[in-house]
């Protein structure tokens, strides 16, 4: 760990650790929407959009401290790329959820599970290595992990979209689930993202 003569704001730690928090609601409103029929997916939509605003709270709040900071835990950059990835992960669940409620799909083809148990477990990652910035310690297995899971959700996407081209959907079909599916993969993008930033901020400070 680099020796440090100055003081450091600290309540960067507990932002991050918040922002990941949500992502975990939100990897949940996600595994709910699995099981919910077409009449109960508004209200989950509702309660997703809550929390993806509430996302947006916390990385303004990271923001704004990082603007009225004149000594800060580590890299300006890293913490703008790490909260801005953090936040990419809420958007890209709340649009999924809205998606599927504004295109009124009935059934989501099989594969979508395993996408959303994907999300689900890296966003439990995310969570749990959070307060570990604060120590640089316990962090080279989250990372690890995140990217095997990201190429996970790399197969998972192929194989949805083979399937989404095999004839049994229609056009306009295929262009609703395809937009779903995407923007689920995105999502799994962004964690890695932030997996990576995290990676990049304990080399440097290692």
């Amino acid at each position: 760990m680099r020796f440090r003569l100055t003081p450091r704001e600290t309540s960067f730690y507990d932002m991050f650790a918040a922002s990941a928090d949500n992502i975990v609601t939100g990897s949940k409103l996600l595994m709910e929407l699995l099981g919910a029929d077409s009449s109960a997916r508004a209200e989950i939509a509702e309660r997703m959009r809550a929390a993806e605003h509430a996302g947006d709270d916390a990385t303004h709040a990271i923001f704004h401290q990082l603007n009225s900071s004149f000594i800060t835990p580590f890299d300006r950059e890293d913490i703008y790329a790490l909260a801005g990835s953090l936040d990419d992960i809420m958007d890209f669940m709340e649009e999924a959820v809205d998606l599927v409620v504004l295109y009124q799909i009935e059934e989501l083809p099989k594969g979508v599970e395993q996408q959303i148990e994907v999300l689900a477990r890296a966003a439990e990652l995310t969570a749990e290595a959070m307060p570990n910035l604060r120590t640089m310690t316990n962090l080279t297995e989250y990372w690890i992990e995140v990217n095997r899971l990201e190429n996970q959700a790399d197969q998972i996407h192929r194989k949805l979209l083979a399937h989404l081209f095999n004839g049994k959907y229609d056009a306009i079909e295929v262009l609703k689930l395809k937009q779903i599916v995407d923007v689920l993969e995105e999502a799994a993008d962004a964690f890695e993202h932030v997996a990576n930033t995290v990676e990049t901020i304990a080399v440097k400070e290692s």
